[in-house]
């Protein structure tokens, strides 16, 4: 299996720059997985393709606002600093640029001091491990002085940080969003709850290795990165009921995909509990745990473009997405949203 084998065609001008002033009104791309059929409509009409008894699962991970624009002690060397994932107390792996700049012992001040970093080690792929002293709370430091980590193909400034979260965001820890969750807002989800569907939650704080290129031309020697889970008891439970009961799992994002194929046994139930998990799905892959998902549209050739087609096949996928570019949809994070829906009633 070839990455090229997911590439596709995609003009600059449809990368969405700007989240929508409303959440909700986006549009939305309907997918049969079975048959390839697809629907156009607006994001507020999920509610019509979702059954009493079906479960939502949205990942509740929060944005921390990684992104730190420092200087080298000594030199004033400009240096950008994004956090990745908390290794220990206040050790963090950071990605540096420049990372020339950043050898070990190196030591790094943000907002005139207030938060100092020196690096401790160099790690797997060049990444920093730095250590962060400073007074006060580390949260509340990093809430002032940092940005939010937004993808390299936006390139307008965010207004609110808050666009970049979803509304249910409630466990600090990702370097990126989970997406396809930004498309609810309170009403459509109490609406949508109103109908009889249950909402689950799970937590995957989301790595950049999500979003990187394949850089491998066989899809089986790409190497996924590590991000954490945690499934609670309480949610497991209510997933578990409603697969015992015959009705859908519909994951919201890729991220709660992966959450619960990583949880679920082989009868496709969820174990609670927490953990660090590498699952890289593409397709061949059975899915145990999900019957739909809820999805935005991705980049060529990256992982989430092979998990996509894992569910729905690759030729339906590729079709959807030619169909989307023909039909003007917004890509990426802050674009347009497709439902993968078995379209059962």
């Amino acid at each position: 299996m070839k990455t090229s084998d997911f590439n596709f065609d995609l003009p600059e001008e449809l990368i969405a720059q700007d989240p929508l002033e409303d959440r909700s009104s986006s549009r939305l791309l309907v997918l049969d997985k079975e048959t390839g059929e697809i629907q156009h409509q607006k994001f507020t009409e999920i509610i019509d393709y979702l059954n009493k008894g079906d479960c939502l699962v949205v990942n509740d991970t929060k944005v921390i606002p990684a992104r730190l624009y420092g200087s080298k002690i000594g030199t004033d060397a400009s240096i950008e600093v994004l956090l990745l994932k908390r290794q220990k107390d206040d050790v963090w792996e950071t990605l540096v640029k420049p990372g020339k700049k950043a050898k070990i012992g190196a030591k790094i001040k943000f907002g005139d001091g207030l938060l100092v970093g020196e690096v401790i080690d160099v790690v797997e792929e060049g990444n920093r491990l730095i250590q962060f002293t400073y007074d006060g709370i580390f949260e509340e430091i990093l809430d002032q002085l940092g940005e939010m980590p937004l993808p390299p193909y936006i390139t307008h400034k965010l207004k609110d940080k808050n666009r970049y979260q979803t509304v249910y965001a409630k466990h600090e820890g990702s370097a990126a969003a989970p997406t396809a969750g930004l498309h609810f807002t309170p009403q459509l989800l109490k609406a949508i709850e109103d109908k009889g569907v249950k909402i689950a939650h799970v937590t995957l704080h989301v790595g950049l290795g999500t979003f990187r290129p394949v850089k491998v031309d066989n899809v089986l020697d790409h190497h996924m990165h590590s991000e954490f889970y945690i499934v609670e008891e309480d949610q497991a439970e209510i997933i578990n009921e409603t697969k015992k009961n015959g009705n859908r799992v519909i994951a919201v994002g890729t991220t709660s995909c992966r959450t619960l194929e990583s949880a679920s046994r082989e009868d496709g139930t969820i174990q609670a509990g927490s953990g660090w998990t590498e699952i890289f799905i593409y397709p061949g892959y059975g899915f145990k745990a999900i019957d739909c998902l809820i999805t935005n549209f991705h980049l060529p050739e990256s992982t989430l473009m092979m998990l996509v087609s894992a569910l729905a096949g690759k030729e339906h996928v590729m079709n959807a997405y030619k169909i989307a570019v023909q039909e003007k949809y917004r890509f990426f994070s802050f674009g347009d949203a497709m439902f993968i829906t078995d379209n059962r009633k």
